[in-house]
């Protein structure tokens, strides 16, 4: 699904986010990524969904070589992708439901099969009652939760998702975490990047670690954890 061969990304400003990265996720993984901040998770993530591009090394997701992406492979890769990322915004001048039905409108989904999948998002994510509701008259968690199912409304084959449960409460973490393990059982492919060690440590799986230079920026440390 997944494969990254000698990645480097380094900023205008001559930080390294990581430097000589490998890394491969077959179809039906989950895997963690994990390090302290500024270590390179969402630069790892945007990469993977083509909002950047890597200095140097080959990125290939679902067979689509996204080094060099032209805007339609990238819509083509995306299309299959559920993201969760402070890249993609709310609509701020729409409501609940219509920021869920958004994503199922642009892939051309009928009306019938939008209510109805829309719906079955919105009890998942315990939003049912909100769904009337404009985007800033939610809390950050809620609004987290629109954005969360916004990127599974779609029955994505891969899940990009970085600190989806960052600012979520405890209950609505545990019902996300289900969720993504139930997904994840079906034959969906997960990278989930987080800080929350207590969370790997709860939902074992296959983990990557980026780790501090002392030179700055980061490197990937490989593999610190099996699936268990």
């Amino acid at each position: 699904m997944i494969q990254m061969f000698s990645v480097s990304m380094t900023y205008p400003s001559q930080i390294t986010a990581f430097s000589d990265f490998y890394l491969e996720v077959g179809a039906g993984e989950f895997v963690f990524i994990t390090g302290p901040s500024g270590s390179g998770r969402s630069s790892l993530l945007r990469i993977l969904f083509g909002a950047e591009k890597p200095s140097s090394g080959e990125v290939i997701v679902n067979g689509i070589r996204l080094t060099q992406p032209g805007f339609k492979k990238a819509y083509q890769v995306r299309k299959m992708m559920g993201i969760i990322s402070p890249d993609f915004k709310l609509l701020k001048d729409r409501n609940v439901r219509e920021n869920i039905s958004f994503v199922l409108e642009v892939m051309g989904y009928p009306p019938k099969a939008i209510k109805e999948k829309v719906s079955q998002t919105l009890i998942q994510m315990g939003l049912l009652e909100r769904e009337k509701d404009l985007i800033l008259s939610l809390s950050a968690g809620e609004q987290q939760r629109v954005v969360i199912g916004r990127a599974l409304v779609k029955d994505p084959a891969l899940i990009l998702a970085d600190e989806p449960t960052s600012i979520l409460d405890d209950e609505m973490t545990g019902r996300v975490m289900t969720i993504f393990s139930e997904l994840h059982q079906k034959g969906t492919t997960i990278v989930f990047a987080t800080q929350d060690t207590h969370l790997i440590q709860r939902y074992p799986h296959r983990t990557i670690s980026l780790v501090a230079r002392r030179e700055g920026g980061v490197e990937s440390n490989g593999e610190v954890r099996s699936e268990g």
